[in-house]
């Protein structure tokens, strides 16, 4: 414990977190396996000499990334709420990185305040591996991918639509309406970037997507034929995932964010992938 003093009133703490999925289990807490949630909530315990609960933005899969995740708790204690970064990065495993924190109010929530988050997906392509991307992409080198063809498969899912097609069992969600927000696909040399935003994401779907749109890009499914499949919710149809590394979620969005934007706006950097 940092200070033995009698804690004062509780106050909530917004975290802006970056991490490598590759050695975690997912964000949520698990049973037996190593989790980002864990991983923080241990670290402030430390700090704090008791529990507290996380809670996050989203539930990230194994393996996959994030370059700001968004997360709070509620503590009480002598540490200012902008202090908690520099803190709890001292506690934390070099594989989490804590890259703000501040004081917001108790109605502010990480997941129910937010209106948007936004995952990035990144494919690699050249035949060649690569040991220094091949932690962040996929390696697909087995057919061309025409980067123009996924863009035009990823158009008619802006707006809302009932996304059934692409939710993984073992959800609890009740209903597969999802708001696509933005979608968009870019190739810069021998990547592929594909980034969607929505209002909210069922449980697996970005790699599901992003299985299907492969084959559209290179040529195995027609656009015609993937439309059909997601608007008439043919999910037996939807058979293989995206592996995780080459996710991303980019960012989350708030109408109230304490946070300036090169905190959390775009900060996972192409350079990491040799440009």
């Amino acid at each position: 414990m940092l200070d033995s003093r009698e804690p004062t009133a509780t106050h909530r703490v917004a975290l802006v977190i970056q991490y490598l999925g590759t050695h975690f289990h997912g964000w949520q807490r698990q049973s037996r396996q190593r989790t980002v949630q864990e991983e923080i909530e241990t670290a402030i315990a430390t700090i704090l000499g008791y529990h507290v609960t996380l809670h996050g933005a989203g539930r990230t899969d194994a393996g996959v990334h994030a370059a700001a995740q968004v997360a709070h708790f509620d503590a009480t204690g002598f540490i200012p709420a902008h202090k908690w970064a520099t803190v709890l990065n001292s506690y934390l495993p070099p594989d989490i990185l804590i890259r703000a924190s501040a004081g917001v109010s108790d109605r502010w929530h990480a997941r129910f305040s937010a209106d948007s988050r936004r995952y990035r997906y990144t494919i690699y392509t050249e035949a060649l591996p690569n040991l220094f991307v091949n932690r962040f992409s996929w390696h697909y080198y087995y057919a061309p991918l025409d980067e123009s063809l996924i863009q035009a498969a990823l158009e008619p899912l802006l707006g809302k639509h009932h996304l059934a097609a692409f939710h993984r069992a073992g959800s609890a969600r009740s209903h597969s309406w999802v708001e696509v927000q933005a979608a968009e696909c870019r190739r810069n040399g021998s990547f592929i970037h594909i980034e969607i935003q929505a209002n909210g994401f069922l449980y697996g779907m970005v790699r599901l997507l992003l299985g299907m749109l492969v084959q559209v890009g290179s040529g195995q499914r027609t656009l015609a034929n993937f439309t059909e499949i997601w608007k008439e919710e043919r999910r037996e149809e939807v058979k293989y995932a995206a592996p995780p590394q080459g996710l991303c979620l980019l960012r989350v969005g708030y109408p109230d964010f304490p946070f300036p934007p090169e905190i959390w706006y775009d900060t996972q950097p192409y350079l990491v992938f040799g440009y």
